[in-house]
Order: structure tokens, then sequence, then C-alpha cells
């Protein structure tokens, strides 16, 4: 029996083996299929589609190859600069008869992301390049683009969906209460908001007055940029007197979009695509509504971006963390290794540090900063560029700058940092559980989280959050060449946007991430014409290529509904799933934090998949 259960395993792990590598193969042999088009594919006549499922942001996550595995839905995210490139390109592109925008599943994007792509359309518009736009209805982020395009069209069912900024925060206070669990919260800054939906049922008056003052400044920059492509556009009674207009209309909101100037045409996508056909041509035999199209991919790759200079760009972006983190995420010490082996290996005359992040971790973002400092120490010029979110320790990195670009729309500022620690004696107390032990010293088994913190503890780790504030003060104060009283009145915690944060010293120059590499050239003596970057940063890997490039070919992959009542309830999904990896990122610890909590509802709607996987398990268990 012993030999007939030997050969019965060997032959089981022989089977196993040939499974694995028949999977190898299939994959690999996948990847060589989707990658056989060559590098620099071929570009016909036709209008270069930009179909927009999904936000657009400063770097793509890298996709799980583990998603194709387990159904999880693939979103899609788009590279700023590439949008940017591929639109710029397209504008004295002679093969490109037009550019059509589909932001039917729109993702949206930072107020300052979605400012620079609608200032390219309004480029190429200008050149004479036609572009159009189509959506069943428009939302803020979507229609911030739509107001670049000569032809606005929306479905006969559809038509706008202005709300403006803002909305409700979750408060978790009466839930811990009835829990019971005792969250110890140590802060300084008095706008530091991050924590109160653990201290708190309610917003505070001093963070519902920095908030007035950042939405009221980001929602007339917003109409400003939407009236000065399309001054016709009644954009203000569609904020103001929503209902009114549904009413006037008995509820057709195309019609009335159309008579208010909102839109140019009414028609479903075989409309859209007749038009569109008219200016790129179709060909005989292919179904109605069919045009020459070419694909944002496609023209992406045909049309790569320059690299390989000598100033070089590393990218800031998303929740900073200790350790290790991929794209999409900014951890410290791999983003501090791409600096150093970029100064070790390359021949690097200049460091722009693209940012884009609402901070994270204190000692994280030290040691980005350390890093920056040292290619300060080797005599390059250190540039900021600061995309659509700079915020707590995306500003923190940005300190060792020779010179800040932001745009007017970014997000700012929150100078400031906290530390959360939860802890659980009266939740134990309540089915009558109880510590107690020997403590030799104040700090013996301190951070006690099952039988809470003492005194001398809350002392120390206050004492440690007012020494990283003053810290983060100092540094600033050095930076910016102001003194320690007055950045401690414009820190405090409170979030700015970009034209505010000039005027009050925390940005140098309007700009983009093109201005800021030419400004790095200038100061490193180069032809800021001539010069080009050099992207320090990891290529995605093989495996996550292929999962993005099947999942790019579904085409529902995690993107927003078209449906105006089916939209809302995704973008509701969304904003809970970030609500609900925020509150783990709180509870896991995560040390010091330098991180602004309130600034994710301004930016892109597109939860991480590691929120959604966590929202999707909760409510399974609420059985939901």
């Amino acid at each position: 029996m012993k030999l007939v259960r030997g050969a019965w395993k060997l032959l089981v792990g022989i089977k196993d083996a040939l499974v694995l590598v028949a999977m190898l193969l299939f994959f690999a042999l996948l990847f060589a299929a989707l990658n056989s088009r060559p590098s620099a594919p071929s570009i016909k006549d036709g209008a270069l589609v930009l179909a927009l499922n999904g936000p657009i942001v400063e770097q793509p996550q890298e996709v799980d190859p583990l998603a194709l595995v387990s159904g999880q839905q693939i979103g899609q995210q788009y590279r700023l600069r590439d949008v940017v490139r591929a639109i710029d390109a397209a504008k004295d592109d002679a093969r490109v008869k037009a550019i059509v925008l589909d932001l039917d599943r729109f993702g949206g994007g930072y107020p300052a992301t979605l400012a620079e792509v609608a200032d390219a359309l309004l480029r190429a518009r200008q050149a004479g390049k036609p572009v159009l736009a189509f959506a069943t209805a428009y939302t803020d982020g979507g229609y911030r683009l739509a107001a670049a395009a000569s032809e606005i069209w929306t479905a006969p069912l559809g038509g706008i969906a202005l709300s403006g900024p803002g909305g409700s925060r979750l408060y978790y206070k009466g839930l811990i209460d009835k829990l019971g669990v005792d969250v110890h919260v140590f802060r300084v800054g008095k706008f530091k908001s991050a924590v109160e939906p653990y201290t708190r049922t309610d917003e505070s008056a001093e963070s519902r007055a920095a908030s007035e003052a950042l939405y009221g400044s980001l929602l007339d920059q917003w109409k400003d940029g939407v009236a000065r492509a399309r001054p016709k556009a009644q954009i203000a009674r569609w904020l103001e007197q929503p209902a009114e207009l549904a009413r006037s209309a008995q509820g057709d909101i195309s019609k009335v979009a159309l008579a208010t100037g909102m839109v140019d045409k009414i028609g479903d996508r075989l409309a859209f695509g007749r038009r569109v056909a008219e200016l790129a041509g179709t060909e005989s035999g292919k179904p109605a509504g069919w045009f020459n199209q070419i694909k944002y991919a496609a023209y992406v790759s045909a049309n790569p971006a320059p690299n390989g200079g000598e100033i070089g760009v590393v990218t800031v972006a998303g929740e900073i963390v200790d350790g290790k983190a991929g794209p999409g995420t900014a951890g410290g010490e791999t983003i501090s290794k791409y600096i150093l082996d970029g100064l070790a290996q390359n021949k690097l005359k200049a460091l722009v540090v693209r940012v884009d992040s609402p901070g994270g971790s204190v000692m994280a973002s030290e040691q980005i900063r350390a890093a920056v400092l040292q290619a300060k120490r080797q005599g390059l010029p250190i540039v900021v560029s600061m995309g659509g979110l700079a915020a707590s320790g995306g500003y923190w990195v940005s300190t060792p700058a020779d010179v800040i670009f932001a745009e007017p729309q970014t997000i700012t500022g929150s100078i400031g940092i906290f530390g959360l620690v939860p802890t659980f004696e009266q939740t134990l107390a309540k089915i009558g559980i109880t510590t107690d032990g020997v403590k030799l010293t104040p700090l013996a088994g301190q951070p006690d989280l099952l039988g809470g913190l003492n005194e001398q503890t809350d002392m120390v780790l206050q004492s440690t959050i007012e020494h990283g504030y003053r810290e983060f003060v100092r540094l600033v104060s050095q930076s910016r060449k102001l003194p320690v009283a007055r950045v401690d009145e414009i820190a405090q915690g409170r979030v700015w946007d970009g034209g505010t944060a000039r005027q009050i010293g925390l940005v140098d120059r309007f700009g983009s991430l093109n201005d800021a590499i030419k400004e790095a050239a200038r100061r490193a003596k180069l032809d800021p014409d001539t010069a080009k970057p050099n992207y320090l940063e990891k290529k995605p890997t093989w495996a996550s290529q292929i999962v993005q490039q099947i999942g790019s070919r579904e085409e529902d992959s995690g993107a927003a509904p078209a449906d105006a009542f089916a939209r809302i309830g995704w973008v509701q999904r969304q904003a809970i799933a970030q609500a609900a990896g925020d509150l783990r990122r709180l509870a896991a610890g995560g040390g010091v934090q330098a991180r602004c909590l309130e600034c994710g509802g301004l930016g892109p709607q597109q939860a991480t998949a590691s929120d959604a996987r966590l929202m999707d398990l909760l409510l399974a268990r609420l059985g939901l």
C-alpha cells in the first residue's frame, strides 16, 4: 500500500507540475500575441478616440496578475502625461481628422488634472482640429473636459448632472462609543480634520470654514475654466437651479441642456458616429455609426515620451507608505531607491520631483526627502512639480526644492501630523474580560491595546507628535524662507488651493510638469528646448501588462456606468470603499501620519482595488 500511495503522490505531483507548465506557456503565448504588433504601430487616417473608461491619474496602479483568476474587475486608469501628449501630438498630425471624447464612463480626476487636459484640448481646437464629445450624462469632471470640445453631444435620455465639490463624510464616533473602543488621538493643528471622524459626530467649525474656503475657490476656478471654453453655457443656472430647469422641461434634461447652451447636439451613438464619420471617414460594409478610428493605446505607443535624458524625474504618487510599493503608491524605500540609483547610474544634471499625493507615513516621507537632499548635496538643482494633490506628506517631500511649480487648482498644504491608537479595554469589559499584570516602569507593556494607555504614554506620544509638527514647520520655514511663526499660522493642517498657496508663499510658480523640466534644464545650464527627461521608475511587469490588456478589452472592466441613476449608485459605492480603506489604514496604525484624508473626495472617483475588496468583504459580512 505504501508503494501505491507513493506512486499516486508522484503521479499527482507530475500532474500539478504539468498544469503549472501549461499555464506558464499559455500566459507566455498570450503575452506574445498581445504584444506581437510592432513597437511603433502604423497609424492610419481617422479620429483619435479617447474613450476614458476610468480616471485620469498621475501614475496608474499596477494590476494584480491574480485579478483574472479571482474574477476581480480591472478598472482602467489613464496616465495624465500620456493623455496630454497624445492630444498635443494629434493637434499637428494630419492623419488625425478629429479628436473624439467618449465620456460615458469617465472616472474623473483632480481639478488641476482636468484643467491640464482641458487646456490641451483647447490647444487642439484652436489649431483647427475638430474635438467632439459624447456622454449620456455629463458630471462635473466630464463636463470640464467636454467644455473644451467644438461639439458637445448628449443622448436623448441623457443630459447634465452637475453637483460641485463637497458632500458628506462618515463619522465613526457613535459606533466607536457603542463598541466601547477608546480612540487615543494625538495631533497638532486645529485644521487637521483627518482624525475628526474618530473624535466627533460632525464637522468642527474650523474644518468647516477651511473646507468652505477650499471648495469655494475650486468651484470658482471650475466655473471660470468652463466659461472661458464655452462662454454661452448657462452654468450658473445648472449649479444653482437644477430642479427649476428640470421642471421647466418636464424632466427632459437633454432638451434643457441644449436650450441653455450646455450641449450642441442631441443624438444617440449612431447619430454621433455618423457625424464623426463625416470628418474621419468610414468604410463600406461597416455597421451604421462606424467611423475610422485611431485607438488611444496605439497612438500613445506610436508617440512615446522622450526619455533617457539628463533631467531625472521621479514620481511620488498615491499614499506614502513605509517600505516598498508598486506604481500608484509611494513606498518610501522604493522611491528613495529610484533616486539614489538614478544618481549612481545616470549622469543626471537636475532632479524634478513630481508630487501627486495626499501624504501618509512621516517616516516614509522623510526617507524620500533624504534621498532628494542627497541629489541636492551632489549639486543637482531640485525642482518640484505639484500635480492635482500635494498635501501633508506630499508637501514634506517637496521641502528640499529650489523652486515649486503647481497649478491654480492644485490641492496642497495640510502641514500637520497626527497619530491614532485604538484601545479595547472598555470593549473587553462589556464581555467580562479585564487585564492586569506587573509593570515595573511607567512604559512597561505600553502602548497596551487591551488594557489602555496610561497618562505617561499619552504624554510621550503627544510630545512625539508635537516634535514632528515643529520639525515639519522648521523644514517649511527653511525651504520657503518664511519665519517659523508665519509658517505655523498658515500650517495647522489647513488645506489650500494652488492659487492661494502661491499668494502665501507655499508655491513659487504656476506651470505643468513640462514647465518644471524646462526650468530644471535652465538651472542645470542645459538647453530647455532640447533637454530630455529621464523617468526614474519601474516598468510594469509582463504579467500585469497581460492582465491590463485583457481587462482593457472588457467593456465594463470596473468603469463607471453610463446611466445617470446607475452612476449615482456607483459613485456612492466608490466613496464607501474609499472610506472603508481610510478606516483600515488609520485603524492599522502605520505610525505617525502626515496625511490629508479630507482631500480624497476632490479627486478620482475610482476606489483602489484593495479598498473595493475590503468593502465587498464588509458588505458580505453584513449580509448585503
